[in-house]
């Protein structure tokens, strides 16, 4: 099991919304959408990831209303955009033009449908699903707080992008038909997208980059985290997973500096306490359990070190961050 399934699957990584949106030139939309409109599908994710699949077409993207967020992108048929932080953004034809509100525009789904747009003049069509990812936010989640704010994926080459990409247009096209069934498929294949643009994002990662994906490229970083979250509750020490991966205590511990910004030991508490936190948001499991799932050997203890990481007591923690249950 790889470190980085590991932290999706404990940040609950789920897909479920998706609208589909029709534009034609000249047009520039501003959207953004809170977990909030998302909760019937979603169960109360905390945080939401969205991203655009341009079927069809041509667009500009960018982040801030105002180009705060840098400059603009341009996407074309085959682009999948996807927005980690779920910044405001701009979409379309011309971002000079003044944005309409997402919301004054989106469709209430009909026999059957998705969520849709439609919007524009007389001119050059622009054709886009929009999915909406349901996690944890980056607070807890290292994979999204080390992400930049827009990562764009080009679908050209590779298996993996030929099965998303002959997916998703199929997936489209029986949204545009109304048939039934098409919103499975996205659900299943939006995730696939996140982790392969996640995947992309590390591979194209510059020499010398810092942060919980860069440490995926070191294989020994890796492997310790690997066995970490395969064994959470294990009582690790440095010299164990030194050992483990055939580096010393020292050399393990700088990389983890270096590469992370924390020693291995105080990675080993954050990930006890962000495999807590998934467990009592998507399960019923008691906290004595909890307490034995992530290595310690009392309910008192693991209430302690939990109140001291997140800074309340992990029954008060449930109560205000109760999610759905778990079903995978």
């Amino acid at each position: 099991m790889d470190a980085l399934s590991d932290v999706l699957r404990a940040a609950n990584l789920t897909g479920g919304v998706f609208l589909h949106a029709d534009f034609s030139a000249p047009w520039c939309v501003a959207t953004k959408v809170s977990p909030d409109h998302c909760s019937p599908a979603l169960g109360g994710a905390p945080h939401l990831v969205p991203y655009h699949y341009i079927v069809e077409g041509r667009l500009q993207l960018r982040i801030g209303a105002n180009g705060e967020g840098g400059p603009a992108v341009a996407l074309a048929a085959g682009d999948v955009v996807v927005l980690p932080r779920n910044d405001l953004h701009l979409m379309g034809s011309d971002l000079s033009l003044s944005p309409i509100p997402g919301r004054e525009i989106i469709r209430m789904p009909e026999r059957g449908q998705l969520w849709s747009m439609r919007h524009g003049g007389d001119g050059e069509r622009a054709r886009v699903v929009c999915g909406f990812l349901g996690c944890d936010g980056p607070e807890t989640n290292p994979v999204l707080a080390s992400l930049p704010a827009m990562v764009k994926l080009t679908l050209e080459e590779g298996a993996a992008a030929e099965w998303i990409r002959s997916t998703m247009r199929y997936a489209a096209e029986e949204v545009a038909a109304g048939r039934p069934g098409s919103e499975t498929v996205l659900e299943k294949v939006s995730e696939l997208l996140f982790v392969e643009t996640v995947r992309r994002h590390v591979e194209r990662l510059p020499e010398g980059e810092v942060g919980w994906l860069a440490g995926l490229r070191d294989p020994y970083v890796a492997r310790a985290l690997a066995l970490i979250h395969r064994e959470v509750a294990r009582a690790w020490t440095v010299d164990d997973l030194g050992r483990e991966v055939g580096l010393s205590r020292s050399a393990l511990a700088d990389r983890f500096i270096r590469l992370l910004g924390v020693a291995p030991i105080h990675y080993v508490a954050r990930w006890r306490m962000q495999v807590a936190r998934q467990k009592l948001r998507s399960t019923a499991a008691s906290l004595a359990q909890v307490a034995d799932i992530v290595g310690y050997e009392s309910e008192a203890a693991f209430s302690r070190a939990f109140k001291k990481a997140v800074g309340t007591s992990p029954g008060a923690w449930r109560r205000a961050n109760a999610w759905r249950p778990e079903t995978r």
